[in-house]
């Protein structure tokens, strides 16, 4: 069995599918550990860059899974095709993770499954996916080696979230656990210190954008 860490076993429990599409899949991990687990049955494996390409190519073949997943080499969503019911983008920020799903949105016809893993910033994610008719249906925290994920999972659907609901995830604002507090109170720090950064700087927009935000996590923080 293959060892995955901490975030892409968590969401791995999301996977109940035939076909999965892993974007940005680096050594193939999530696919041939989804595949043993019998989570799903077949698997594209994407990457942009050669190195993790030919490394999930070694992978399939040492773990027997040649005609199991199909690694390709591609931009974003490009490698998929209409068979996918499920896809996943993980250890990405959101902008970026935000970007292959408005720049493939073409390739989204059926409406697969998404489940996006952020490091960083999900607000993008939150945004594109509303523009796009697809719902989120269940968000998590995951904290792994000090650093606290955000994981969306979002099937097709319509939902018109407010700016609040936008930056700190519609679901995760219901259910405020002790990671969602432990994250933006981090972030409230790092404000802080910009903020002090900017106050007598010229840009004023700026300086009035990060109070903004200050403002924002203290009323949800209360």
């Amino acid at each position: 069995m293959i060892q995955i860490n901490k975030r892409l076993t968590k969401v791995s429990e999301y996977l109940n599918h035939n076909k999965l599409a892993d974007i940005g899949s680096d050594h193939a991990y999530l696919p041939i550990y989804a595949i043993q687990k019998g989570l799903i049955n077949k698997a594209i494996a994407g990457e942009v860059v050669k190195g993790p390409f030919l490394a999930a190519q070694q992978n399939t073949k040492t773990y027997g899974m040649t005609d199991s997943i199909e690694v390709k080499l591609g931009n974003g969503l490009e490698v998929i095709d209409e068979t996918i019911d499920v896809i996943t983008i993980c250890g990405m920020g959101g902008p970026l993770i935000a970007q292959i799903i408005e720049e493939g949105q073409h390739k989204l016809n059926e409406y697969p499954d998404l489940i996006l893993q952020a490091n960083i910033h999900a607000l993008p994610i939150r945004q594109v996916l509303q523009k796009i008719g697809y719902k989120i249906y269940d968000e998590q925290l995951i904290k792994d080696k000090k650093h606290i994920y955000e994981i969306l999972v979002a099937k097709k659907g319509t939902m018109l979230l407010d700016e609040k609901e936008m930056r700190f995830g519609p679901i995760l604002l219901k259910n405020k656990s002790d990671l969602f507090y432990e994250k933006w109170q981090r972030e409230l720090e790092s404000l802080n210190k910009i903020s002090k950064q900017l106050e007598h700087h010229d840009d004023k927009v700026r300086y009035n954008e990060i109070n903004q935000q200050i403002l924002q996590i203290k009323e949800v923080l209360k």
